[in-house]
């Protein structure tokens, strides 16, 4: 009896030794920051990556949201953040320098995540888990080839990408880049408050937790073919109390008046972490 009493003691030692020599190996980092980043063409990245987009500090990563063999990248898993971000076909977007102005300005310590699921021309009512199948159905082939990409569900794939990256940090803030095929929808605000009300509850986050950064179409200032949206863009902190409007004046444009160039994505993702930085307390030092 003693000997049995001994050998059960003896097991139940090893069994919790094991427990907290592994649980390191599972746990979640809170110097991780993820970011959601979704919308359409401006976040997906529309210009050319140029030699300076290449180098990357690996404290900035993504995680891959669909399987891009021409990049050695296999869905669900984390790289190095080099462009492109969303998909193996997609260019320099907001998110880029968004995640190298994030890292160049927190301790050494933090790495910054993000995860990117957008889908070119779509409007917002395809992130509507609700009425999506709605909207696809009417998609045109090319858009619905990218939709396909993400298993015929982008909100749902977002959600997915986002469960996996709560494993791996904490989820910090929601990037959004989308609009312009919803110029003049004054409805906008409230699907997107839905869209977000919906990640918060499906990813167990508290209602109103996580800051929203929304960023403005290509500006007036640049004739930005969309630009009267921006109107609408900066109403959104009224439906949505941790919004927080990204401007666009000034970021250069490409002259389809749609896209931002190189340098205009650069400005652009600057801006989103300036904001993003601000939010967390934290000032800013000219970035990389």
């Amino acid at each position: 009896m003693k000997d049995r009493t001994k050998l059960s003691r003896f097991l139940i030692s090893w069994l919790v030794a094991m427990l907290l020599f592994t649980a390191p190996a599972f746990a979640q980092d809170t110097n991780f920051y993820v970011f959601l980043c979704f919308g359409q063409s401006n976040m997906e990245g529309a210009a050319a990556i140029e030699e300076q987009d290449r180098t990357v500090d690996e404290r900035f990563q993504v995680l891959a949201a669909v399987d891009a063999p021409n990049l050695n990248r296999t869905k669900g898993n984390w790289y190095p953040a080099v462009p492109p971000l969303a998909r193996g076909n997609t260019r320099l977007g907001p998110a880029d320098y968004f995640g190298r102005t994030m890292v160049s300005n927190l301790p050494a310590p933090i790495r910054v995540g993000v995860v990117n699921v957008s889908v070119a021309g779509c409007k917002i009512e395809l992130f509507d888990k609700d009425h999506y199948q709605d909207y696809a159905a009417t998609a045109p082939n090319w858009m619905t080839n990218i939709i396909r990409a993400y298993g015929g569900n982008p909100y749902e794939r977002l959600v997915e990408m986002g469960r996996l990256a709560q494993k791996d940090g904490v989820i910090k803030g929601i990037l959004l880049h989308q609009g312009e095929s919803n110029t003049n929808d004054k409805e906008w605000p409230a699907k997107v408050k839905k869209v977000y009300d919906n990640l918060l509850s499906d990813l167990n986050l508290e209602p109103n937790s996580v800051p929203l950064l929304a960023g403005e179409v290509v500006h007036a200032d640049q004739k930005g073919a969309c630009a009267s949206m921006n109107a609408i863009i900066a109403t959104l902190p009224q439906t949505i109390p941790s919004a927080r409007v990204v401007s666009s004046s000034g970021c250069a444009a490409l002259p389809d008046r749609l896209h931002f160039s190189p340098e205009g994505y650069r400005e652009l993702g600057r801006r989103y972490a300036t904001n993003m930085l601000a939010i967390l307390g934290v000032g800013t030092s000219a970035s990389k």
